[in-house]
């Protein structure tokens, strides 16, 4: 049986390891080594900074993905490759939706199949800003229940 549970310190190696190779390849328009130089800050700053929930096998405690929330702002919502396509990320965008009344996030304008991933959630773009860590634009999106 899978479900969505919070973190706990165990699932931080798992949590790291998915953000990192599904970022590469997301976003493969920023080199890899930008994403291997922030793996510290991510298990330092950004894991600590934000309330994460992970989609759990429960026999197994394997993960294949997490949501991490700050308030109702979607810091980050990851599928392991191998798990992408299944339904996963629909399910924990739909668990913070059961949270919070109005969600927001930020995703490269680049990256079109993750938009076109909230759009299908009910997200709308906002604005467009340049993302100050990587120089590129970013699309701010809106979900309102």
């Amino acid at each position: 049986m899978k479900k969505i549970v919070k973190s706990r310190p165990e699932h931080e190696d798992q949590i790291v390891s998915i953000w990192l190779e599904a970022s590469k390849i997301a976003h493969h328009f920023i080199p890899a080594s930008y994403w291997e130089e922030h793996v510290e800050e991510m298990r330092t700053v950004y894991l600590p900074s934000s309330e994460t929930f992970v989609y759990e096998d429960q026999q197994t405690l394997g993960i294949s993905g997490f949501i991490s929330m700050i308030d109702n702002y979607v810091a980050a919502v990851f599928v392991s490759p191998g798990f992408q396509g299944q339904g996963i990320g629909t399910l924990l965008l739909d668990f913070a939706k059961t949270r919070y009344r109005e969600l927001d996030l930020g995703v490269y304008v680049k990256n079109k199949e993750a938009i076109t991933f909230y759009t299908k959630n009910g997200f709308l773009p906002v604005m467009q800003k340049v993302e100050e860590n990587t120089g590129e634009m970013e699309l701010v999106m809106l979900y309102r229940r």
